[in-house]
């Protein structure tokens, strides 16, 4: 069993965490619940400015000692932590499962991603590399550099309470900087769970200093605090748009720099060229998987007018073979959505959807039989749309599949492309042509596009994020370590006379 030493005696856990020291605060009570069945699961404070202020400056101490470690010693300690998360990984599946309401399954997958961009962050602790560049100068030597940044803030939001943090923790440890943990006040477990086990990896690595990490639990003034404080050069936050504008806004105030992920309103093209039954399955899962609260779920589907209702009509029946129920029940694919305010959401946007001319074929209704009391599930919807009207534009967080017909590839792009959110995107064709028109410069304007698989289940390789309001942040694969890290351009004399660049004359 995972060994909870974070509870605090009296059954409360504490505002914030550093290594296994508790620093206790007096601040406003905060409850969470768990979305299967509406049970309180952790009473908790907030974390005051005090307390923030104190796990700042213990933060900044540690980060002074932790940069002058070796790069590939700092992997080594995430090497041990993801050794400990393999170890618990069932455990922790049932943490996620429970704060988050995701099925089993799905909180199994987000662990493994967890221990997989640890394996990634090891490799990539002996490869922060720059480069060396030719100088016009005579007997000079110009590089590139890349060093440790600073403590860094991560904000995550309740559906990836885990990997998303793991996404930066990792590459920031091994870039050399320490962390402070905001996360989502629907998933505290969650954010402890992590912190508990980081530390316990500090322990059996040495030159480890003591205070590399810290879960700050807090609301929206907690976030708020944090953010407008210099000591973080650099602030990641997973969250809606309008929170995104906040940070940016705030941050870019004192000139820091911001990791925005934000919303998306992912869309799929289904050209005539498609394998529908392949189509099929992408779209369910991509539609449905977490009941639509993933920022990378489908929600426009575009279709061309000559396999539309045959597609519709395999949707349907897909939709009504979903099993939907407690998310700890491996029968059940679809658990509940997170809170009652998710459902009112639900039902705006499919009521909102009618009043546009939608036509709604299919769910869209919340359940009560067969289902945990207390928990808020649903039927997903599918709506056919006469058009990209305003609600198809807005990303709702909900298992929502708004169906848009279209003529010319043009047009779908046109149509794909006629949102605000730029996050993730799929084609399904089998025609080359069609395939590399939607993958150029030319095609979908998301920082993630697809060919032939759906637009979730990103891969911890390639680099995560989004345009526009989006946000445009990069994290986990590829080159998105160099958000972590601070470049410093050097020039090297190794002669004795001293020419100045663009052949100066300066004589003295």
């Amino acid at each position: 069993m995972l060994n909870l030493q974070f509870l605090q005696d009296d059954g409360t856990f504490a505002a914030a965490v550093i290594d296994s020291d508790t620093l206790v605060s007096d601040g406003k009570p905060m409850l969470s619940t768990s979305p299967i069945d509406g049970r309180t699961q952790v009473h908790s404070q907030a974390a005051t400015p005090e307390v923030c202020d104190r796990v700042i400056a213990r933060l900044q101490a540690a980060f002074e000692q932790w940069r002058l470690v070796p790069a590939p010693k700092r992997g080594e300690l995430v090497r041990c932590f993801g050794d400990r998360v393999r170890e618990h990984k069932e455990e922790l599946a049932e943490l996620i499962t429970l704060e988050a309401g995701k099925t089993l399954q799905e909180s199994l997958g987000e662990v493994q991603e967890v221990i997989d961009i640890c394996d990634f962050a090891v490799g990539l602790s002996r490869q922060l590399h720059g480069l060396t560049i030719a100088s016009e100068r005579p007997q000079h030597r110009m590089m590139e550099q890349w060093h440790p940044l600073g403590p860094c803030l991560i904000i995550s939001a309740f559906n990836f309470p885990m990997a998303v943090w793991a996404w930066n923790a990792t590459l920031a440890l091994v870039c050399g900087n320490t962390l402070a943990w905001k996360p989502s006040e629907q998933t505290p477990q969650c954010a402890l769970a992590m912190q508990h086990l980081l530390a316990i990896a500090q322990r059996d690595v040495e030159d480890c200093p003591q205070d590399l990490s810290a879960v700050i639990l807090g609301d929206r003034e907690v976030g708020d605090y944090l953010t407008r404080q210099r000591a973080f050069p650099l602030v990641s936050a997973t969250g809606s748009i309008p929170m995104g504008r906040e940070v940016a806004q705030v941050v870019a105030a004192r000139l820091g720099r911001s990791l925005l992920e934000l919303g998306g309103n992912n869309a799929m093209v289904v050209t005539p060229a498609a394998d529908l039954s392949l189509a099929l399955r992408a779209i369910v899962f991509s539609a449905v998987g977490t009941t639509g609260q993933r920022c990378t779920s489908l929600r426009r589907l575009i279709v061309h007018h000559s396999v539309k209702q045959q597609l519709i009509d395999s949707l349907i029946k897909a939709y009504k073979s979903l099993s939907i129920g407690d998310p700890r029940s491996e029968h059940n694919l679809l658990g509940p959505l997170v809170n009652e305010q998710a459902w009112q959401a639900m039902q705006g946007a499919v009521k909102a959807a009618q009043q546009q001319g939608g036509k709604l074929l299919y769910g869209g209704e919340r359940l009560s039989d067969g289902v945990p009391y207390g928990g808020v599930y649903v039927s997903p919807a599918l709506v056919d749309m006469p058009g990209q009207t305003a609600i198809v534009e807005a990303e709702t967080f909900a298992p929502i599949l708004y169906i848009l017909s279209y003529d010319t590839l043009e047009e779908a792009i046109a149509l794909h492309n006629g949102v605000t959110q730029g996050l993730s995107s799929a084609i399904f064709s089998q025609d080359i042509g069609e395939v590399e028109t939607f993958l150029s410069a030319a095609g979908s304007d998301c920082g993630i596009a697809n060919a032939n698989i759906g637009t979730s289940g990103a891969e911890i390789g390639g680099a995560f994020g989004g345009e526009k309001d989006t946000g445009g942040g990069r994290e986990s694969g590829s080159d998105a370590w160099k958000n972590y890290m601070r470049r410093a351009t050097n020039t090297i004399n190794y002669g004795g006379d001293l020419p100045l660049a663009q052949g100066i004359q300066f004589d003295l």
